[in-house]
């Protein structure tokens, strides 16, 4: 018989650097999951993906076990580590603070494409362009 779902948490963890304080050990918490035990999971899977930020579905079922799913990081993240930049422009539509090339685009459609909704690889790199548009980076090429 398939378990049943009691919970789905959603939450954005740094890659390798899960610890018990807030968001990770309340939102956990709350469910009666093992904390120190998704940590440690996490951790593990996620050791070679240092500085990003990784979203992350939590399914809790009725007798507290979990599972949990790892997302690729959010597109914002991906372009600003491609630019070099620490954060976005506060001004982006009278504002370029980077640039980025087409072929980057490309790279970081290929990294999001399990997560879009597209199977197109030209229209991911539009909704790239667009997400970079509003940050404030301009595209070339």
């Amino acid at each position: 018989m398939a378990k049943v779902i009691k919970a789905q948490i959603k939450l954005h963890v740094p890659a390798g650097a899960a610890n018990p304080a807030p968001p990770v050990g309340p939102a956990l918490g709350q469910h009666g999951v093992n904390i120190m035990m998704f940590c440690k999971q996490f951790n593990d899977q996620t050791k070679n993906r240092d500085g990003l930020i990784l979203p992350v579905v939590i399914s809790v079922y009725e007798d507290r076990t979990f599972t949990f799913i790892i997302k690729s990081p959010p597109s914002s993240i991906l372009l600003k580590r491609a630019c070099n930049l620490a954060k976005a422009s506060g001004t982006a539509g009278k504002e370029v603070i980077a640039k980025v090339t087409r072929k980057q685009l490309e790279e970081i459609a290929k990294q999001k494409m399990a997560d879009i909704n597209t199977a197109d690889m030209n229209k991911a790199v539009k909704i790239m362009e667009g997400t970079a548009r509003s940050m404030g980076i301009q595209v070339e090429g």
